[in-house]
């Protein structure tokens, strides 16, 4: 079974979207949403440098934008047994599923956006992913520092987050049997109740959308379990940005459903990391530019034959 799989904040580099523009249609596909949502996506994932693509609320549009794009040069969803994305990645995730447009994954990432970025405004936060140590033992280290673990991601890493004093506090004390604490390139605590104002803007546009039902088993970051009802996965969409992402219990689903690929859209690495460690053995594919769409087209026809 193949599984199809977003990355969230923090994989985007300076000028990764450049080659995928000179896909045919890509250009004018991206022309297309820039107009639709206010930003010129184009100029974010081709000249802007680092700080600038760390704006949350430019970071997020970007990445769904690109995982879109890639996601069109694999072909229709039947290839997949199962998809997920990891945070703003399940927004991705949704709209190749059938959930939602691509004109409304758009528009509902650049409010999620832009709502977590003033929710980062109010108090001056963080994260860090914690490499290393019993997960028992981390998070009950986490808690004493007023840190909550955002992420859990399964092979060896939880991301904290909090105020940048706890943080602080966490580098300088790291959870026993941690291998090593680093700070994340993103603009605030997400998945934490410092994120509670975007959540009732999401709400409000929750309600303009008209989600379908999955058209393939939706892994949901909340608890891993597989969602077959868009109205769930909309409500999953909209409470997630407050609450911590579960991708180690994604990754048990994969397990249990018989995983046997995963592709990851642009841009790729991230959670094909996690994969080669935690699910062993299961070939993957990351596409960071169109050059990795050849080995992507062969792992898809390998699992046609």
């Amino acid at each position: 079974m193949l599984v199809l799989v977003a990355p969230g904040q923090g994989a985007q580099t300076p000028g990764f979207l450049t080659p995928w523009l000179e896909l045919p249609g890509a250009a004018d596909r991206v022309a297309g949403w820039s107009d639709a949502i206010g930003l010129d996506l184009a100029h974010y994932g081709t000249k802007a440098d680092a700080d600038e693509i760390r704006d949350t609320a430019v970071a997020q549009p970007l990445l769904v934008a690109a995982g879109l794009l890639s996601a069109a040069e694999l072909g229709a969803p039947s290839a997949f047994g199962a998809v997920a994305g990891h945070s703003v990645g399940e927004i991705t995730a949704a709209a190749y599923a059938g959930v939602l447009s691509d004109a409304d994954a758009l528009s509902f990432v650049r409010t999620r956006g832009l709502g977590m970025a003033d929710a980062a405004a109010v108090t001056p936060t963080g994260m860090a992913a914690v490499l290393g140590g019993d997960p028992d033992v981390v998070v009950a280290h986490l808690e004493k520092l007023g840190l909550t673990p955002a992420n859990i991601n399964g092979a060896g890493q939880i991301v904290a987050a909090g105020t940048l004093e706890q943080i602080a506090a966490l580098e300088a004390e790291k959870p026993e049997g941690a291998m090593k604490v680093v700070a994340l390139k993103v603009a605030g605590a997400f998945h934490t109740h410092h994120m509670a104002p975007a959540v009732a803007r999401l709400e409000e546009a929750a309600s303009a959308l008209n989600p379908t039902d999955p058209a393939l088993k939706y892994v949901s970051n909340k608890d891993g379990q597989v969602v077959t009802a868009g109205a769930d996965v909309v409500a999953r969409l909209v409470g997630q940005v407050a609450n911590p992402v579960r991708w180690d219990l994604c990754m048990e689903t994969f397990a249990a459903l018989g995983v046997t690929g995963i592709i990851e859209l642009s841009p790729g690495g991230t959670l094909t990391g996690l994969a080669k460690r935690a699910l062993k053995g299961v070939p993957s594919v990351a596409l960071k530019t169109p050059d990795d769409l050849e080995k992507a087209a062969a792992l898809v026809a390998e699992h046609a034959a």
